[in-house]
């Protein structure tokens, strides 16, 4: 940890730190979540430490409590998850000159705030001390929150009053994250054909109507990338 990799983690800490107070009630919900499921508490954190991706594990608790076949549970667990391969290619370049274990570590606590808060910075900067740095203190720091309050969630489940509506804070958390990165039009019409995919096939058995809208969303996001980047070279 030498001054390049203390300065970026400074920088990227500071960042990050505001848009971190969104994972406290998501983590907390997720935590009461796998509980009402009928997970034990070990089991609980276990998903939480090997998992660590809240809407995943949101995702799939209601097929895991209805006893739903595991590869649907897996199926679905991975489409939730299909976002973190164009985040991967994306924040891909950001790790140039930094070694496989370090890669290896920093994919596994890749987050959507650690990905808005650090893609743009991580591209732009030539020193990569500084950009490892710059990474790891928020995701880090967000695995810490998450694990702790989620363990929160865990122990508190049953004692917080149903009425305060802690499900509509963390539907609140994801939307701060997806508002600013709408901004791009590829994010644009990928949000928009998931929306709409998934409320026109919410009847749908076993919840299959999310996945099909997960895949139209990233098909739509990179046709509209491939058009945006086709009319700038026409």
């Amino acid at each position: 940890m030498n001054s390049s990799f203390r300065a970026g983690a400074r920088e990227g800490f500071k960042v990050f730190l505001p848009l971190s107070v969104g994972l406290i009630p998501w983590a907390v919900v997720t935590g009461m979540a796998m509980i009402s499921t009928g997970f034990t508490p070990v089991q609980a954190m276990g998903m939480n430490v090997i998992v660590f991706a809240g809407t995943a594990q949101l995702g799939t608790l209601p097929l895991i409590a209805i006893g739903a076949p595991l590869w649907l549970i897996v199926v679905t667990a991975l489409a939730l998850n299909l976002r973190f391969i164009i985040f991967s290619a994306a924040i891909a370049q950001g790790f140039r000159g930094i070694g496989a274990s370090m890669r290896w570590l920093s994919g596994h606590l890749l987050t959507d705030g650690v990905f808005a808060c650090c893609l743009e910075k991580m591209m732009k900067v030539e020193d990569p001390k500084w950009r490892l740095g710059y990474y790891l203190a928020p995701s880090i720091w967000s695995w810490l929150l998450w694990q702790v309050f989620a363990l929160i969630g865990v122990l508190a489940a049953g004692s917080i009053p149903r009425h305060w509506s802690l499900e509509f804070m963390a539907s609140i958390a994801l939307l701060v994250l997806l508002i600013p990165m709408a901004k791009q039009r590829p994010m644009l019409v990928a949000a928009a054909a998931s929306g709409a995919t998934a409320v026109m096939l919410r009847g749908m058995p076993l919840r299959l109507g999310l996945i099909v809208a997960i895949v139209v969303g990233i098909g739509a996001g990179f046709a509209a990338e491939h058009w945006h980047a086709k009319g700038k070279t026409a």
